[in-house]
């Protein structure tokens, strides 16, 4: 099929043109503005834009890691996946064992010293090797179970509701509501967030900031999208409402207008997305829907645009870099690198499964409590 949200890419580079020229002119009456076009700050974003479309491409690479063979074709990628998985549980029971010497090892030695460093050095990879190895093989393996295709062929195309009004909105219904769920837990879940965190790197908002898109999906694990082919909606029918849904998610990405009025109430708008995009902590993790601001009503996410509190755009720590590869995995090698460092299980699964928040907050804490005992 052709990607409808690609097939519009002349719409997005027209719409972009107008938008920069609108805020130009009223940057020569209010002012700049963080919703101005920055050329490095747009480069970076359609960039970021153009690496997204390798997703399905690094998604393929990612199923060579479900290890099992699961179909005609599928025994070379499950010989892959239990390689993958196998390495992932030797590193585990390396990472346990090493914690133990670390922690059992005589301080008061020279040579215990030295058995407790070269313990922590391999905790340090050995818990890295682990997570990244199961977390690759449990993303596959979600994907593979829950894909759209997989459930129509074993369940839905004997309940093919054909293509009219119906399947068209469970379809449309599903996918926004799944979205919802789907970006508030990359929001919650670390892990996630290093996928998503791609989004909100920029300190601009302008209609180039909504083609700055994560590159590396493939790794997460999401409430699945293809769950109506399951009950007979056809995958043709999923995959365009994805597209519409991107789409219609590309035009409120924008600063040049204020309100929709009574739309307000029920679809997500231009303010409410403002908000979402906001560092300020009233606006922190609100405003997930994606063409409903209504799942954001109803489960409690939901945060009105202030005009006493102006949107900061940008993280609550910003990378300050247009570099395309550190803002694509500066999440990333920060999680691995608190992965690393910790010591013990607990730790290592809090800073990969619990939200950013928690694990800045911890390794604060971490970093004070080294420093009180080298002060010792």
């Amino acid at each position: 099929m052709v990607d409808l949200s690609v097939a519009v890419t002349p719409l997005y580079f027209g719409t972009m043109a107008w938008e920069r020229h609108a805020l130009a002119r009223r940057a020569e009456v209010e002012g700049p503005s963080a919703a101005d076009y920055d050329r490095p700050d747009t480069t970076t974003s359609l960039a970021m834009g153009v690496l997204s479309l390798t997703g399905p491409i690094t998604a393929y690479l990612v199923s060579f890691t479900v290890p099992f063979g699961t179909g005609k074709g599928r025994g070379r990628s499950g010989r892959i996946g239990k390689v993958v998985l196998g390495v992932a549980a030797t590193a585990a029971v390396a990472t346990t064992v090493a914690d133990r010497v670390a922690r059992t090892a005589d301080t008061a030695t020279d040579a215990g010293r030295r058995l407790k460093a070269r313990a922590r050095k391999v905790a340090s990879v050995g818990g890295v090797a682990a997570i990244a190895g199961a977390g690759t093989v449990v993303a596959a393996t979600s994907a593979h179970f829950t894909s759209a295709s997989r459930w129509w062929r074993r369940k839905g195309a004997a309940r093919d509701m054909g293509n009219g009004i119906v399947p068209w909105a469970i379809a449309m219904t599903w996918w926004d509501f799944a979205y919802y769920w789907n970006h508030r837990f990359m929001h919650q879940i670390r892990s996630q967030w290093a996928i998503h965190v791609v989004h909100h790197s920029s300190e601009h908002y302008n209609l180039s900031t909504a083609l700055r898109q994560p590159v590396a999906g493939a790794f997460g694990v999401w409430v699945p999208y293809g769950l109506p082919a399951r009950f007979g909606v056809r995958p043709a029918i999923i995959e365009t409402s994805r597209a519409l849904n991107l789409i219609y998610q590309y035009w409120f990405h924008t600063d040049t207008i204020r309100t929709m009025g009574a739309a307000e109430a029920v679809l997500n708008t231009p303010s409410h997305h403002r908000v979402h995009h906001g560092s300020n902590q009233r606006y922190l993790d609100r405003n997930h829907g994606g063409i409903l601001i209504t799942w954001d009503r109803l489960f409690g996410t939901f945060q009105p645009e202030l005009a006493e509190d102006p949107v900061v755009y940008g993280l609550t720590r910003n990378i300050h870099t247009y570099n395309w590869w550190k803002v694509a995995t500066h999440e990333y090698r920060d999680m691995f690198r608190d992965v690393a460092a910790s010591t013990n299980w607990r730790d290592r699964l809090s800073f990969v499964l619990r939200g950013p928040g928690w694990a800045y907050a911890r390794k604060a804490e971490l970093a004070a409590a080294a420093a009180s005992t080298d002060e010792r």
